[in-house]
């Protein structure tokens, strides 16, 4: 994502970076470590009576701020003037297409069921891990 961005938009930087191999992937790296503790950060700690629908709503939240956050200031950088204004997108989005996650997920969800089960059996757990 980010060398074709810099390629299409960027032309001059791009250009001039003597291995673009090494170097997108060590901004890769970077911006993957940036990511992770800015999303942390976002998530702020976790509400006593937070249910787990709550919490996984919360924590896709924070991780997709992130992403806009880092990517916008690190990879989507302004187009240099003469990078070609008539091809689009000049933006992409947020997240790869497919892998943009609901901020809640509700019964209409198809993994809803799966997701309540899950926090069921882990309640059941922490029920018979207090009994002992």
């Amino acid at each position: 994502m980010a060398q074709e961005h810099w390629a299409r938009w960027l032309p001059t930087r791009y250009s001039s970076i003597p291995n673009p191999e090494l170097f997108f992937r060590e901004l890769g790296e970077e911006v993957e470590k940036e990511i992770d503790s800015l999303a942390l950060e976002l998530e702020g700690a976790d509400p006593h009576q937070e249910s787990y629908l709550d919490r996984v709503g919360r924590m896709r939240g924070a991780r997709q701020r992130a992403e806009q956050i880092v990517l916008q200031e690190r990879v989507r950088l302004d187009p240099e003037p003469g990078a070609d204004p008539d091809e689009e997108p000049t933006a992409p989005p947020a997240t790869e297409p497919g892998l943009a996650l609901p901020l809640v997920v509700g019964p209409e969800d198809p993994e809803y069921q799966q997701i309540l089960e899950e926090e069921q059996r882990a309640q059941e757990t922490l029920r018979r891990g207090s009994d002992h």
